[in-house]
């Protein structure tokens, strides 16, 4: 325990025995989507748990063990979308980003994606990318600095591609006090590849 009473957050990869810890975090963000009339992730909750025991995933843990959130990171981007250029890039590509929204003022979002660049660039990367449906997801994304790189039709749904430059992230650069003191033990700690 750290900063009066409030845990310490780490990343690690997520294990098969993670997938009921998930199960449990992302019903609370369905329940919270669909609270607001968005749509939610429930349908897909199986496959996105399934996930866990593939070695892409990883999870954001509060000490004590307890899911705060989860993201999935491959080392390619999917291959519409993007430019033979952008794919030739080294890239990490984030997808199923998910938090708990009992956790909401700790920005665990902003945790795992500012992470996940720190990690992409001490592992030679370039650029971390993501995609998503929701224009109020590109605004969020653009608040954690991704840019809009275009939008694209796919299928029925329009994506929007957005991305990153990797490059380490300083904690005392972080303006926001309760942010910089979550995401600083989360950067002093050796990333995993």
């Amino acid at each position: 325990m750290t900063r009066a009473g409030a845990s310490v957050f780490a990343m690690r990869r997520a294990s098969a025995a993670d997938a009921p810890a998930l199960t449990v975090m992302i019903l609370n963000r369905c329940r919270w989507l669909e609270d607001r009339g968005l749509p939610s992730w429930r349908d897909a909750v199986e496959n996105i748990t399934f996930q866990a025991g593939d070695g892409h995933m990883w999870v954001l843990e509060e000490e004590g063990g307890r899911l705060v959130g989860c993201t999935t990171i491959q080392p390619f981007c999917p291959p519409w979308g993007w430019t033979d250029r952008e794919l030739a890039e080294p890239a990490d590509h984030l997808y199923t980003t998910c938090t708990d929204p009992a956790y909401s003022a700790r920005q665990p979002g902003t945790l795992i994606a500012w992470w996940a660049v720190h990690r992409a660039a001490l592992n030679n990367k370039r650029w971390v990318r993501r995609g998503c449906f929701a224009p109020a997801l590109v605004r969020y994304y653009q608040s954690q600095h991704f840019h809009l790189v275009r939008e694209v039709q796919r299928t029925t749904k329009r994506v929007y591609l957005l991305a990153r430059r990797a490059v380490p992230i300083a904690p005392a650069t972080v303006t926001e006090p309760l942010l910089r003191a979550d995401l600083q033990p989360l950067l002093t700690k050796e990333p995993t590849r």
